[in-house]
């Protein structure tokens, strides 16, 4: 039971920590909600938004192509081999629907980093 929770809790805390890059390009990410004690309506300061973003961006850079490059070599990321029942390892069909799905996630932190930036130059010019 304990197993199962922990998944559901890290699912739902990845998924909450992802809509954050939502307040990057939506108005409710320059002022704190109302909901938020004693900093309701202030302005977010720009680089408590952009330091997190920036470095989960470059994180999320690393982590994807680090990912991807040990999948081209046919090993995990701690240099196991990869079973050959894999479906990026199966050829055909599986492997391209793999890398169909799976290619999105490369471009995850160089566009977290572009909106970061946008952020930063956005807030900067007010």
């Amino acid at each position: 039971m304990g197993e199962r929770a922990y998944i559901v809790f890290l699912s739902i805390l990845s998924e909450l920590v992802a809509f954050t890059a939502v307040g990057l390009v939506a108005t409710w990410g320059e002022r704190f909600p109302r909901w938020v004690p004693g900093l309701r309506g202030r302005r977010v300061p720009a680089p408590a938004a952009v330091i997190p973003a920036a470095l989960g961006a470059g994180i999320l850079t690393v982590l994807w192509t680090a990912c991807f490059v040990t999948q081209f070599a046919g090993v995990t990321l701690r240099g196991e081999p990869i079973p050959a029942n894999f479906p990026a390892q199966a050829g055909g069909w599986e492997t391209a629907i793999f890398y169909l799905c799976y290619l999105p996630l490369l471009l995850w932190g160089p566009l977290l980093a572009a909106v970061a930036y946008a952020y930063h130059r956005r807030r900067r010019n007010r």
